[in-house]
């Protein structure tokens, strides 16, 4: 099945005192992800060109690359005209399909000179997949830009996913937000360790590991040490705690403060 773009809920918190928190798993087109990054309100991690395997990353691009929804035509200024239309369309097309079919095919010999993925991959970054976690506590100004008819088609339908999801969603009343932490480990684990599993699953972007094996409760916590003495942080605030009163704001959260906000990390 061909990956499109999508969002769904993580986790869905809403304080005693009525604030909203929410976690988002997303997956679009890198071709977008800088645009994505412009909010600077929201806490977000996303699958790295330096962590994913070669032989991965060309086996996505070959069979299932990130291409445009919409191929408008050119005219001046940052909004495209109308689609192409008939063979000027499928030609289109065809053309970013060979492009992606040579980034991979260049990708495959480089590599076999013995580079590092963190070199070989970027060939192949235009025609990858993210996989972003994103948590926040204010969207309105995200969905008025991106839900905009001027906005870019792509980001567009990102902000059309995440918005759907979360309209679906039903926050629960929580004093604490930890994702990708399961019931059974909420209860049978301390709150220090549950904080430092959940920022460490979030830096993986999924409660899985890469492999898709299941998680080692010690690996994460080994894992989770190593980011903060590391100082990678941005992991750090998915994992947040209500405020005794909803509109006060610490750092990029209102009426929650992150686990790094709290511990200074």
């Amino acid at each position: 099945m061909k990956t499109t773009t999508s969002a769904k809920v993580v986790l869905d918190s809403v304080s005693p005192t009525g604030a909203r928190l929410t976690t988002l798993q997303l997956v679009y087109p890198r071709f977008i992800h800088s645009e994505f990054m412009t909010h600077r309100v929201f806490s977000r991690n996303a699958s790295s060109s330096r962590a994913i395997p070669v032989a991965k990353m060309i086996e996505q691009v070959r069979n299932d690359p990130a291409i445009p929804i919409h191929w408008g035509s050119n005219q001046p200024g940052m909004q495209a005209g109308v689609e192409l239309v008939g063979t000027k369309l499928e030609s289109a097309k065809q053309l970013w399909s060979e492009a992606a079919r040579q980034a991979a095919n260049i990708a495959g010999p480089m590599a076999n000179l013995g580079l590092h993925k963190q070199v070989v991959n970027r060939i192949l970054e235009p025609f990858q997949w993210m996989h972003t976690i994103v948590t926040a506590t204010a969207w309105d100004n995200f969905f008025r830009l991106r839900l905009h008819p001027a906005a870019d088609p792509n980001i567009h339908e990102l902000a059309r996913a995440m918005k759907e999801a979360m309209d679906a969603s039903v926050p629960i009343e929580r004093i604490g937000h930890a994702p990708y932490i399961s019931g059974e480990e909420i209860n049978a684990l301390p709150e220090e360790d549950i904080s430092l599993i959940s920022a460490a699953r979030c830096a993986r972007v999924s409660y899985l590991n890469h492999d898709g094996s299941a998680p080692s409760i010690d690996k994460d916590i080994a894992l989770a040490i190593m980011l903060r003495d590391c100082g990678h942080a941005s992991p750090f605030e998915h994992v947040a705690f209500a405020d005794a009163e909803n509109d006060i704001q610490h750092a990029n959260f209102r009426g929650w403060q992150s686990y790094r906000c709290q511990e200074g990390i």
